[in-house]
Parts: C-alpha cells; structure tokens; sequence
C-alpha cells in the first residue's frame, strides 16, 4: 500500500462522518466522484444504453422513462402495483389462446349427426307414449293407436342411431353389464332397454282385432289387449326419464355450452318432447279426440319455449353459440314453429286440416330445437374463447372474493 494515500478504513471513516454532518460527499471532495464528462448540472442520464441512471434531471432529455423515487420502501412500490395504484404498464398485450401446442384447447364432440337425430327421436318416443296412455285413460282409441305405433317407430330409429354412432351393436350390449347411477349414458341404457320393449308390446297389442277368434292366435286376441295397456303404462311411466336423460347427457360434457346449459337443457328437452308427441295426435286423430294432444302441446311449448329462452340469455358469452350461426338460425325457426303450431292448434278445433298442419309445424319444431341444441354446444367446443375467457372470470371472482391480508398485523409474525 503507498504511503502517500490514506487506509481504506479511514476513508470510509471520513465518508460516515461527512454523512451524519452534511448529507452526501459533493463531487470534487475527498471521497466523492468526479461528474461524468458532458454531463450538465453533474446529471447522468445523457448516456444511452444498459445501466444509464434515470433519476436525473436530464432523463427527459435522453429519452429515458422516470424510475420510481429511490425513497419509497420496495414492498410499499409492489403493494401499489398490486392494488392498481401504480406500477409500470405491461407493453405486451394479453395473450389470446387459439391452441395448445398447436392443438385444439377442447376436444370437440366427434358426434355427427345421427346422434342429433337420436335426441330427436329420443324425445318423440317418449312424447308419443305419454300420448298414447293419455288416450288409453280417457276412451280415445285413435289417439291411442297412433301414439303407440309412433313410440315403436321412433324408439327402433333411436336404437339404430345409437348403434350406428357405437359402430357394432356389441357395444350396446357390453353397457348392459353395469348401472351405474352416476354416469347419464349408463342410465340412459337401461332406460332405452326398458322403455323399447314395453312399447313394443303396446304397439303389437294393437294389431290384436286382426286376429282370428279361434285357435292359439284367438288366445292372443284375447289376452294382448290387457298386456297391451300395462305394457302401455310401464313405457308413459318410463316416458319422463327417457324424453330428459339425453339433456343431462349433454350436459355432463366438458363441452361449454352445454355444460354450463344444465338446468334448462333437461327442461328444453322435456318441452320438446311433449310436443313432438302433440304433434303426432294432431295429425293421426280427428279433432273431436285430439283433446289431450292440444293441452300437451300448450304443456310442452311452455317448457320448450322457457327453456330456449334461457340459453339464449342467461349463460352470457356461453349463450353466444346458440344464437348465431347454424345453432342460432335453428333455434330460431323452431321457437317460430312452435308459437305456430301451438297457435293452430287452440284455434284450429274443429279443423282437420288445420290440426295436421299444426302438428306437423310443432314436428318440425322439435326437430329443430335438437339439432340446434347440438350445434350451439358443437361450436362452443371449436371456438377456445367459450373455455378460456369464463376460466378467466371465474379465477377473478374467487381472487376479488378472497380476503385482503395485507394490511397490518398479515406477515407470519405479525408485523
């Protein structure tokens, strides 16, 4: 060390003292620091590049932005920013999520169109034999027979749906070996299996005065017609589970229309059950017994209508895929064939042809609403938005719901 230049215990010494006496050493004296060459006033923000000061006064002049006041506590300047009192602005714009590694966010429905051609038949099956018991119980022969027939056709074309999306009938069978009561689709097998011969048996009960009168086939002549009518019961008493499983169905998807949709999708599917069976009493029976069919009809467009409402908004963003596009012209001319078809049918009494084509619009209808329950959920599925912005929301609900501990008193020892 030369003998000329002091320790570096006493310079630091000097320094501690200089600073309890008279505030920081000023540039030019022992211990200070020369200012930088071109800088006015001693300022050091007239340098450009990594590490230039920007607390200066000539920081303007750089074209540097300000940094926070060196006298505020860091934890005091991340509380700030916390609260949104302060902080520096993000530069780089939220991410928007269209893919996962170039994937898709949510797997769509690999479902075509036959499975919307299942909830469709489905709910006429279940309609027709609710119809069907309707005019067993009050004395109503034709709209007896043809919600009998009805519900046998439209449950065969619903197995054959659902077969055909399965790709082997073994499949339909290998789901017979549990029921499991959590699971719609488990459920929904045993009450298609249940549901499809009572109305089998109903429907064949009706061929029972074609019969001959003697032999074996009298015998059948005679017992099908009481077989027939508790057939007839077990299928309406079945009728309700059938005509609403497939909605709870939809519902227990990841799919987000139709997920979040699952209060009113049962009921939707309900409404349009009812109706597809009035419609086929108003274009099978004459007026004088389509009594029951006119009053399911008012029954089911209510429910029908309510629900399709409901989706439409109450489900916010996720109402969106139901009243645009494919989904949203569906839904659309069905609510019309319904508010047509139940218009004809309260005024068209004592029209046989205004009945037919009241029942043939409210036919219609449900086909539309089905189809177009199933596009809405389709194309929420494809667009990542539907999943990603109410994950979103829903992680701001339950962060501003979230107590404020960081006030007084919040560190782990209370300070």
């Amino acid at each position: 060390m030369s003998p000329e230049r002091p320790a570096v215990g006493d310079l630091f010494r000097r320094f501690r003292e200089r600073l309890a006496v008279g505030g920081p050493a000023r540039p030019g004296e022992p211990g200070g620091h020369a200012p930088k060459a071109g800088a006015p006033n001693g300022s050091r923000a007239v340098g450009t590049g990594a590490g230039v000061a920007r607390t200066d006064a000539g920081a303007a002049g750089a074209g540097l932005a300000p940094q926070p006041p060196r006298d505020v506590p860091p934890m005091e300047r991340r509380r700030g920013r916390r609260r949104g009192g302060g902080g520096e602005q993000l530069t780089v714009p939220p991410a928007e999520f269209t893919s996962y590694y170039g994937r898709p966010i949510l797997k769509a429905p690999v479902w075509k169109w036959d499975i919307a051609a299942y909830l469709f038949t489905g709910g006429l099956a279940a309609g027709s034999s609710l119809l069907a018991a309707g005019g067993q119980l009050t004395g109503r022969p034709a709209l007896r027979r043809a919600g009998r027939v009805t519900s046998l056709a439209a449950v065969s074309a619903s197995a054959y749906f659902l077969v055909n999306d399965l790709g082997r009938p073994s499949r339909f069978h290998h789901m017979l070996r549990v029921a499991k009561l959590t699971s719609p689709m488990s459920m929904g097998t045993w009450i298609l299996t249940t549901f499809g011969p009572a109305a089998g048996v109903a429907a064949v009960a009706e061929a029972a005065p074609w019969l001959p009168d003697r032999g074996v086939l009298g015998i059948g002549r005679r017992l099908l017609p009481p077989v027939g009518h508790a057939a007839g019961l077990v299928a309406a008493v079945t009728a309700p589970a059938l005509a609403t499983y497939t909605g709870v169905l939809l519902a227990d998807t990841a799919v987000p229309s139709w997920h979040e949709a699952y209060p009113e999708l049962p009921t939707i599917f309900a409404g349009s059950a009812l109706a597809s069976g009035a419609g086929v009493g108003l274009l099978a029976a004459p007026p004088a017994q389509a009594g029951p069919a006119r009053r399911l009809a008012v029954a089911g467009a209510a429910l029908e209508l309510w629900g399709s409402h409901r989706v439409e908004h109450r489900l916010g963003l996720l109402s969106e895929p139901y009243a645009t596009g494919t989904a949203g012209r569906l839904l659309r001319a069905g609510r019309a064939l319904t508010a047509a078809g139940v218009a004809g049918a309260l005024v068209g009494r004592r029209s046989r042809v205004l009945s037919a084509l009241s029942g043939g619009a409210l036919l219609a209808a449900a086909v539309c609403t089905r189809f177009g329950i199933f596009h809405g959920g389709v194309a929420s599925a494809k667009d990542p938005k539907y999943t990603v912005v109410p994950q979103r929301e829903r992680a701001r609900r339950r962060e501003s719901e979230r107590p404020d501990i960081s006030g007084p008193g919040a560190g782990p020892n209370g300070g």
